[in-house]
């Protein structure tokens, strides 16, 4: 009777896999025949619609054509565009993204000098208004620069839904298994297998999470700069006039008094030391050195002239001075 049972739990249990595995099997067979049939569309539809979007859209007002029924394409634009105001000009491509049902991804500005700036914002917009929302940005200054880009991911996004279908098979399949499960070391097993599938099964919906958004909304960067005003011309020289002497006069006048005011300014610890020594000096130490007394100096020795018996000196007879000369007779 026990054995009866035991056959019977393994009949069913194999029933429930056949059948889990037709399931799946046949789920994959439909993904993929939808591949094929994504995969057969006129090729012409698609090359129009690349061409359009990555050559055609190069002018300003000229749309890309709508991608076909069925068909998933990833939209890229870039923009630069030179404005008169780029605080003006970014809050209107916000105002755009808005109308339009999109959002701004990222921005940022940054000023290149003291009267200018630059600005850059990245839009996401709906890929119905991809070409009206081109076309006003484009609109908002003087267009530098258009770039657009269209990639076709269909055979992706395709891939990705085949794949999905398979492993959530898989896991009702582990999770079936699981119900049935008597054994603790098979409910071990199952249950890290099952782990494993979910993980996949996680990872698939993600990338196509990731997928659609990027299929739906188009993402568009405008970079915004200001125009640069001309530099002011130059007066021509010519030949100096009165008020320009009197002018270059002046300011030589001034640079020179303010040059010798900064060397009196330099001198001015030096000058100060100076007067101070210069005060000492005459109040102090000069006086003490003038009350100092001074020795006369002693009279020059005269040779001893020879003398004679009684004491008197003698020599040879000094010089008598001259007589003044008597007048000849008449």
């Amino acid at each position: 009777m026990r054995a009866a049972r035991t056959r019977t739990a393994a009949a069913v249990l194999l029933a429930a896999s056949l059948a889990l595995t037709g399931c799946g099997v046949g789920a994959a067979d439909k993904a993929s025949d939808g591949k094929r049939g994504a995969a057969a569309e006129p090729a012409d539809a698609g090359a129009a619609d690349r061409s359009a979007a990555e050559g055609g859209a190069g002018a300003a007002g000229k749309p890309a054509s709508k991608p076909a029924a069925g068909q998933h394409v990833i939209r890229t634009a870039s923009l630069s565009v030179e404005v008169g105001d780029a605080a003006k000009a970014l809050a209107t491509a916000r105002r755009v993204a808005a109308d339009a049902g999109g959002h701004v991804e990222n921005e940022s500005t940054e000023r290149v000098d003291e009267a200018h700036l630059a600005s850059q914002i990245v839009l996401r917009v709906p890929q119905e208004r991809y070409d009206s929302v081109l076309t006003e940005l484009a609109g908002t200054g003087r267009l530098l620069d258009r770039k657009a880009e269209a990639k076709d991911v269909t055979d992706q996004v395709v891939d990705v839904e085949s794949r999905i279908a398979t492993q959530r098979a898989s896991v009702a399949r582990v999770r079936a298994l699981m119900d049935r499960a008597e054994k603790l070391s098979d409910v071990v097993t199952l249950e890290g297998e099952l782990s494993r599938r979910q993980a996949d099964l996680e990872a698939l919906l993600a990338q196509r999470a990731s997928l659609k958004d990027r299929t739906t909304m188009a993402t568009v960067t405008l970079r915004l700069s200001e125009k640069e005003k001309p530099p002011a011309e130059e007066p021509e020289e010519g030949r100096p006039g009165f008020g320009d002497a009197l002018s270059g006069g002046w300011n030589a006048l001034v640079g020179a008094a303010a040059w010798i005011g900064i060397v009196l300014t330099a001198l001015a610890p030096w000058l100060a030391v100076a007067l101070v020594v210069f005060v000492l000096w005459h109040r102090l130490v000069r006086p003490r050195l003038a009350a100092r007394p001074r020795t006369a100096a002693p009279a020059p020795a005269l040779p001893d002239a020879p003398r004679n018996a009684a004491g008197a000196p003698t020599g040879p007879a000094s010089p008598k001075p001259p007589q003044p000369r008597e007048a000849p007779e008449k």
